[in-house]
Order: structure tokens, then sequence, then C-alpha cells
């Protein structure tokens, strides 16, 4: 009999187990409205272009599209060794604990546990016999367990809001691995960037010395005035101050890069050279894939089925705990402890639940649905500026690739113009105010058409980073959901 009794009861929880129903309301993804067919800036210029079926996003390093191997070596360094990044892969692995802990319940718990007292009573406990004795041991070894009966899917709401919560801090993480890295391919492109400047600067600077020679021998023949000298060598000055300023900038820049890799500044390096990046061809794809492409987003939607979820635990409230306990042991005041007389055990079911308790069980319901209300408009919110970084990107390079080329046409014009005005000051026939307006402007041009470039390379990799990079949902991990979102769902 006392085997039978075991019997029936674990039949019954495998029964009561394989009926139980969840009381989290049917999840659907927030709408975020009609999606656009194609991106409003999308263009075919050979920098960005609709993808076509057989294109495939890059699920290796995005950044190796601009062909650089230092950026690539940079770039792996950063996955292996940025500080901010060991900090998103703790949280991440603290969401994952958190699923382990909240999962347990799940299953039956099980312990064991014994004392060796000795006891001292008192002389007026209430129904004492007078043959006991005063003092006297008491020894116990037992074995428990329990089990609760997740007739209400209390426990599998909380373990499906504990994976969708792991899943976003996944997500985030990847998210932050994105940023870095993004954030690091800009500042190479700065650094390169400035490397340009200051070679355009350096020569211009030879080209400035060799002016001033030849006003000084001028001045000295008698051609020309002091105050030609004084403008060659007015220009000559502000050019090398604009050379400091520079290198300035490049070594404030490299500081940068060298934290993001995990270097002290002191040591890390980087040499200089002013090999052009070429602008890369981004295929886009339709708007609808960059709810695939991008983790940020992922990470959005995962929080919104967690929020549901969690109306489900708080609605489960409502409804008894059931569960089953048994213990199992041996007591016994002295002597052999473990003998079939000192035997003892409890078997059966456990039911608890609240029967007033002033509005709060309602009132946690409310703050369930006004947190799945929140996340839903945070998600629809997360979209919406995905979009708009896009569209500002696209706009970007549209418009920058345009000033680029006028730009260049107009560094161009004014080197014409320096060599004219150069030329005819050799000649007489103009003073050197001409010669110096005309340097200082071809100057100025020509670094500003490296500022467009430099501005135009960084906003291809804003629009890379906007589209999600070379990452996708499939990326997250597949883990064996306890409540899949196909799961039919009592409302």
């Amino acid at each position: 009999m006392h085997g039978v009794l075991p019997l029936r009861l674990c039949g019954l929880a495998t029964v009561a187990a394989l009926s139980a129903c969840s009381l989290a309301p049917t999840y659907q993804k927030p709408d975020v409205g009609t999606l656009p067919a194609s991106f409003a800036g999308q263009t075919e210029d050979g920098l960005w272009s609709p993808a076509h079926p057989a294109d495939t996003a890059s699920r290796g390093p995005w950044w190796s599209v601009y062909g650089n191997p230092e950026l690539d070596r940079l770039e792996k360094q950063l996955d292996a060794a940025n500080p901010s990044l060991s900090v998103a892969l703790a949280r991440y692995d603290a969401a994952r604990a958190v699923v382990g802990e909240v999962r347990s319940d799940l299953y039956p718990h099980l312990g064991v546990g014994g004392s060796d007292l000795r006891n001292r009573q008192s002389d007026n406990r209430p129904l004492r016999g007078s043959n006991q004795p005063n003092e006297y041991s008491a020894d116990t070894v037992g074995f428990s367990a329990g089990y609760e009966l997740d007739l209400w899917g209390r426990v599998r709401n909380e373990v499906a809001a504990g994976n969708a919560d792991a899943t976003a801090a996944e997500a985030d993480l990847a998210s932050a691995r994105l940023s870095l890295e993004a954030q690091l391919a800009n500042l190479y492109i700065r650094l390169r960037g400035y490397d340009v400047q200051d070679r355009i600067l350096k020569d211009t600077l030879d080209a400035y010395r060799q002016g001033l020679d030849m006003t000084q021998r001028r001045f000295e023949g008698g051609i020309a005035s002091g105050l030609d000298v004084s403008r060659a060598k007015t220009q000559l000055s502000d050019a090398m101050a604009q050379v400091s300023e520079v290198e300035a900038q490049r070594g404030l820049t490299e500081h940068a890069i060298a934290s993001l890799v995990g270097e002290p500044a002191s040591t890390f390096k980087l040499s200089t050279t002013d090999a052009p990046l070429p602008v890369p061809a981004i295929p886009l794809g339709v708007p609808s894939t960059l709810l695939q492409r991008r983790p940020d987003i992922a990470a959005a939607e995962r929080r919104v089925f967690a929020a549901n979820a969690e109306i489900g635990v708080a609605r489960a409230a409502f409804f008894p705990r059931i569960g089953l306990s048994a213990v199992f042991g041996w007591q016994n005041t002295g002597g052999e402890l473990l003998t079939a007389g000192n035997r003892y055990w409890a078997l059966g079911p456990e039911l608890a639940m609240s029967l007033f308790d002033g509005g709060l069980r309602h009132s946690r319901v409310q703050a369930a649905q006004a947190n799945l209300d929140a996340a839903a408009g945070q998600y629809r919110q997360v979209v919406l500026n995905a979009f708009q970084q896009v569209e500002d990107n696209l706009t970007l390079l549209q418009q920058l690739g345009k000033e680029a080329h006028e730009q260049d046409d107009a560094a161009s014009s004014a080197r014409d113009s320096q060599t004219i005005a150069t030329n005819r000051y050799r000649e007489g026939a103009v003073n050197y105010l001409d010669v110096v307006s005309a340097q200082t402007a071809a100057l100025q041009a020509e670094r500003s058409a490296e500022q467009v470039r430099t501005r135009r390379l960084q906003a291809s990799v804003e629009l890379i980073r906007a589209l999600g990079g070379g990452w996708d949902t499939a990326q997250l991990a597949s883990d064996d959901k306890t409540l899949s979102e196909n799961t039919p769902r009592a409302r």
C-alpha cells in the first residue's frame, strides 16, 4: 500500500503538468505600421543599391569592405581586448544565470539533512511524563523532496521571460560590439584623414619656403618690398601652426584608438600613411530586412516578449499554488539510529492561496500590462530610429558624394590659380599679396576636399552600422524555450 500511494501521486503530477495552461496573453509582435518598399535615399550609383536575391549580407567582419589590413587587425584586437565588451559579456552571463535560477523550479527539489543534538527539557514542560529524563539526545537523518505543480504556467512564464531577457542581453552584447567596431573604424578613418592633411600641409610648407626664398632674393635685389617678405614669413608660420594642430589631433585620435583596443596610449603607435581608403559598395536590401539585421531591434522585441510573459506570472497569483512534498528518515534519542523502528515519513499535497490582499495582485497585473505597453512603445521607437539612421546616412553619402566632386574641382582650380599667381609674380605683374591669397585658397581647398572624403567614408561606416553590420537574428542562441511563441495560451 505504501508503494501504491507514491505511484498514484506521480501519475497525478504527470497528468496535471501535461494539462497545465498558461495565463499569458497570446504574444503578438508590436505593429510598426506599413514598411516602405525601398529606402527613400536608395539609388543605383555604385555606392548603395537594392540587394538582389543572390545577395547576402556579410556574416564575417563587415569592415573588410575597406580592404585595409591594419583596420582588420585593430578590429580583431578590439573584439578580444576591449573592456566595455567585457562588461556587456558579464551582463549577458548574469542574464543566463537568472534563467538557470528560475528554470530550477521546473524540477523537484531534493534535500538531505541531519542533526545530533543534546537537549535539556523544562521541568514544567506541558504534558511531560514523570519518567522522562531531564536530558536526552535527539538524532535525526532525513531526506526531503518538493515539487510545485505548475498548473497555471507561473514557472513556465518566468522561464520564458528569463529566456527572452537573456536573448535580449545577447543582442545588447552584439549591439555594443557593433557600436565599438564602428567607433574604431570612424577613428581610424579620421586618423588616416589627418595623415593626408599632414602630407598636404608639409608639401605646402616646401612651396612656402621656396616662395619665401624667392621673395627674399627679390627683396635683396631691390625688386620686392619688405612687405612681401613679411607676408611670405607670416604665411609659412601659419602653415607650420596648422601642421602642429593636425599632428595634435592625430595624436588624440591615436590615443582614443589605443583605449578601444585595450592598450595604454603611452605605448601605442600607428605608422603614418596617406594611402586612400575606398568608399565601399553597400547593398541595402529591402526595409523589412532591417528588423532582422539590427541587434538593438531584436533586443527590444525580446523584451516585449518577456513583458508579455510576465503578465502570465502576475495572473497566476490569483490561483492556488499546489505542490507535492515528501520526507523520509530516521529519528532516535540514542543508540542505533538506522533501524526499521526509527523510521519516519510524510507524503502528501500542499495548497496555498491568498484570499484577500487589498488589491495587491490586481495592481501587479496592471503593472505588468503597463510594462508590456512601455516595451512595445520602446520597440516601435527603436525601429523608427533605425530607419531614420539609415536614411540620414544615405542622404549624407549622396550629398557628400556631390560635395566631394565639387570640392575636388575647387581644389584643382585653386592650384591652377596658385600657379598663375606665382608665375605672374615672377614676371612682376602682381604683388605678393595675390600669391598669398592664391596659395591660401589652394591649401584650404585641398584640406577641405580631404575633410569631405573623410566624412564620406565615416558616413559609409555609419550606414553599415545602421544596417546592422554583418549581424542578423539567426546569430542569437537557439535555446530550448520552455514556453515557445507558438504554444497555445489561455486568455
